[in-house]
């Protein structure tokens, strides 16, 4: 059995060689080139030419990739799964579904699962590593695509980032809702709510967010201590060991998770954005 992932889902470049995840990148623009997150450009130099004051472009993933990929997995005869990024905040999934739908006109037997996680960054991250754990474990088609939709139902997306108008440019946020609180040191924070990126309320000063964002947590959270946590940052390794330091103490999470947020996504959130990721309800077994 084959698993697929994007690039949306945020893990680092060797998390699919060693797992054996076929990674399908996203595109980003910047510099009048066009590069495979993940793959072909270091999300360091999207985030050192957003400071600068450049605006990186994304797109979706290549239909021609899509058709090879699948193309190959109708003529291999094995299964295939594929969670992709949110269909809220990219057409990624609805692409995959109509080039899936194309190969099966030739190839028949096509046997390919799609499934719109609603997630984002390493809040689907965290729904790819569980599947890829669970078929490294034998487990069948069927069981590893219920247990991905537990997780995609029960993810919570908690963040906060510098400047909300880096969504509203990109068109994950609207205007309206790209608040203004920088001159006060306002940061504002957000959760997903059907895929789509929903403001909450505005706090001054990181710690305060922090803080603020553990009693979401701990309201929203079930049995924190025994799942598998994850904070993904905006090129800020520092407030993400602050943030990951700050869960440990309060909930003595067996597992934290962190990284770096990928090229596609740091285009549109921005330097300082940090994200934590947990599940509102875990599986019974």
């Amino acid at each position: 059995m084959k698993l697929f992932a994007d690039s949306g889902c945020d893990l680092p470049l060797h998390f699919f060689e060693s797992h054996q995840v076929t990674l399908i990148p996203l595109h980003v623009h910047l510099y009048g080139k066009d590069y495979e997150d993940i793959k072909g450009i270091d999300p360091k130099e999207v985030y050192k030419a957003i400071r600068q004051g450049e605006m990186p472009k994304t797109s979706q993933i290549s239909p021609l990739l899509l058709e090879k990929l699948f193309t190959e997995l109708a003529e291999s005869g094995e299964p295939g799964i594929y969670p992709a990024f949110s269909s809220a905040l990219s057409g990624t999934y609805q692409t995959a579904v109509m080039v899936r739908d194309q190969v099966k006109e030739k190839y028949a037997d096509l046997d390919l699962t799609i499934i719109d996680t609603k997630a984002a960054s390493l809040g689907y991250g965290l729904i790819v590593m569980r599947a890829a754990e669970n078929l490294q474990k034998g487990w069948s088609k069927e069981s590893i695509i219920a247990d991905i939709e537990f997780y995609c139902q029960h993810m919570e997306h908690i963040f906060t980032v510098e400047d909300l108008n880096h969504l509203a440019k990109g068109g994950r946020l609207s205007s309206g809702a790209a608040w203004i609180g920088g001159l006060l040191n306002i940061k504002p924070i957000l959760h997903v709510s059907e895929g789509k990126l929903i403001p909450i309320e505005k706090i001054r000063g990181r710690k305060k967010a922090f803080n603020r964002m553990l009693d979401m947590m701990e309201q929203r959270g079930e049995q924190l201590n025994k799942q598998r946590i994850a904070i993904s940052h905006g090129d800020d390794p520092e407030a993400a060991e602050l943030l990951k330091k700050m869960i440990d103490e309060r909930f003595h999470s067996q597992e934290i998770f962190t990284h770096i947020i990928g090229s596609a996504i740091a285009s549109h959130a921005g330097p300082g954005t940090i994200a934590l990721f947990f599940l509102n309800k875990v599986p019974s077994s």
